[in-house]
């Protein structure tokens, strides 16, 4: 897998820019003078410049913006990063449940799925966030919580073609129980198609996060997020176009870049591409 990894130049690429990408957001802040909330009184809505150690200028209230940026980056990852681990364990736990026992089971866990499915999703989210308050935990939260619905379909679909196998049946054979069965066999041998779902969830719910912050019900003052960011720069882009551009480019570069591992993993997993 690691040699053919190596071997897709743009999955590797993509590796490296989110490797960067983190290394930035957690010490950029470090390197600058300026902090994400403070505004500099002397200097409103400047373009990037270096004389005034506003490398990506300043917003409309004269906070730095490339300490916003690399502070927003944080929430930003964060947030893909728990939301779908939030989702990880819910999808797979659900996931290979149904698949393993069958039945009427089955039956039953999907139809709650198929439910949950019909209504819309932004709508869950908001209202669990009106019922449980804007905590940015919480938020994270919300929205794995609602997210691991694809994943469950996908571990179920995994799962059932994994339990009839020889060693599953050899596992049973030999005492093991239904969950040890369950945890020792299933879930260990679904690792290689979560992990490939894992880096198309995460670009999936920052955008999510993106779209609640730009609505204005994401992540409130006086932390901030991409999303939150390219919010604001929207409404200052005829005269402050900067505070749209930095903040809408780490967004894009880091959303394309999962996407692009997530490629890669996907033809290393899959034989039939070898």
């Amino acid at each position: 897998m690691i040699s053919w990894h190596l071997k897709n130049r743009a999955s590797l690429a993509a590796l490296v820019v989110l490797v960067g990408m983190v290394v930035m957001v957690i010490f950029g802040p470090m390197i600058s003078q300026w902090d994400h909330e403070i505004p500099d009184w002397d200097h409103y809505s400047i373009p990037p410049s270096l004389e005034t150690d506003h490398w990506f200028g300043t917003d409309a209230l004269g906070r730095d913006l490339y300490v916003r940026t690399m502070v927003g980056g944080r929430i930003s990852l964060l947030v893909g990063l728990v939301a779908t681990l939030v989702s990880l364990v819910i999808g797979v736990t659900y996931g290979a449940v149904a698949g393993y026992f069958g039945g009427r089971l089955d039956n039953l866990m999907m139809r709650a799925v198929d439910v949950i499915y019909a209504l819309p999703f932004m709508f869950l989210v908001i209202l669990l966030m009106v019922v449980f308050g804007r905590n940015i935990f919480l938020i994270f939260v919300a929205i794995g919580a609602i997210n691991w619905l694809d994943m469950a379909r996908i571990v179920r679909g995994q799962t059932m073609s994994l339990k009839n196998k020889e060693f599953m049946e050899a596992a049973r054979a030999c005492g093991a129980t239904e969950r040890q069965v369950i945890i020792r066999h299933v879930v260990p041998n679904l690792l290689g198609v979560v992990v490939v779902y894992v880096t198309l969830t995460i670009p999936q719910v920052i955008l999510v996060e993106s779209f609640l912050s730009f609505l204005g019900l994401g992540v409130q003052e006086p932390l901030t997020s991409w999303g939150a960011l390219v919010n604001e720069g929207a409404q200052e882009l005829e005269t402050a176009p900067w505070s749209l551009l930095f903040p809408a480019s780490f967004l894009a570069i880091t959303l394309f870049a999962f996407n692009f591992l997530g490629d890669g993993l996907r033809d290393a997993l899959d034989p039939k591409d070898r």
